[in-house]
């Protein structure tokens, strides 16, 4: 099993290169693949370019946010590098795995499953651990010490439960309409009862919201940016949940209601400018 990643695809934007990559994953038992946006090389070659992970959301893959986000642009004029990972492990044929768009292959929520029919979907070590070490074991030209993490909907409660737990890790942390809440929506409870078990104690290690009690020491704004006219506000998404405890836990949150956008990527390709810059400030701070 080949660990080391093989380029399946290259294509030119913005004078940077889309590539993506295939590898076995040792954490999730199966071949991944992942996308990395490499920006125009600068002209002194001993600058490397900081990261931005991208964690998509329910029944996406690495492609998505490559093809439809148009961060492309400013990742390269910021020079930051993307990083897009799979949102699950697939290809394990686990009974269950697709009969339903909201668990399972596509729906890896970013947490280590601790029941045994789930045990591969590990993706919260995969983010966290293998895919940072892959990435700083074969491209050179990348600073993982410099990272920051963002993402959409279950990618965005990827997102912000990955950074809260390893501020150490990432300089920045930002979202499109994401889950803050999941073990009070249907689509965490869902995903939580099947993955963790019953246990809610165990569900609260995965909630952004409960998690920025525990996790107070962000130095960098959290940006938040959600579309009003999202069917899956109110009785999924629940922003405001996490904006008391922000507000409760005095961390610093910038959170962006903004009137007529949806859940998809028209909105995420609207604001993702105001994101690569947010994070480009954070990743070039001395």
């Amino acid at each position: 099993m080949d660990t080391k990643p093989t380029e399946i695809s290259s294509s030119k934007m913005f004078g940077g290169f889309n590539k993506r990559y295939k590898h076995f994953s040792p954490t999730l038992g199966c071949s991944m693949t992942f996308h990395i946006y490499f920006p125009p090389s600068p002209q002194s070659l001993s600058k490397k370019f900081p990261v931005l992970y991208w964690l998509s959301g329910l029944t996406c893959s690495d492609e998505n946010f490559i093809t439809k986000s148009g961060a492309q642009r400013a990742a390269s004029s910021e020079s930051v590098a993307l990083i897009v990972p799979d949102t699950s492990p697939r290809g394990l044929n686990v009974e269950g795995e697709a009969d339903s768009w909201d668990f399972g292959v596509g729906a890896g929520f970013y947490l280590n499953a601790t029941q045994e029919k789930w045990k591969n979907w590990r993706m919260y070590d995969y983010v966290v651990k293998e895919l940072p070490n892959l990435v700083k074991e074969n491209f050179p030209q990348l600073d993982t010490s410099r990272a920051s993490i963002s993402g959409h909907s279950m990618g965005g409660h990827g997102a912000l439960t990955i950074y809260l737990k390893n501020l150490d890790k990432y300089k920045s942390a930002s979202a499109f309409a994401p889950i803050v809440n999941p073990t009070n929506c249907p689509w965490g409870q869902k995903a939580f009862t099947n993955y963790l078990g019953g246990n809610k104690a165990d569900w609260e290690e995965y909630d952004a919201t409960n998690l920025v009690a525990k996790f107070r020491d962000v130095s960098a704004t959290i940006l938040i940016d959600q579309g009003e006219d999202d069917k899956f506000l109110a009785d999924q998404l629940m922003p405001h949940k996490f904006q008391e405890a922000c507000k409760a836990a005095n961390v610093p949150l910038l959170l962006r209601m903004q009137p007529g956008y949806d859940h998809s990527y028209y909105f995420i390709a609207t604001f993702i400018d105001d994101h690569i810059s947010h994070h480009a400030q954070a990743l070039n701070l001395p």
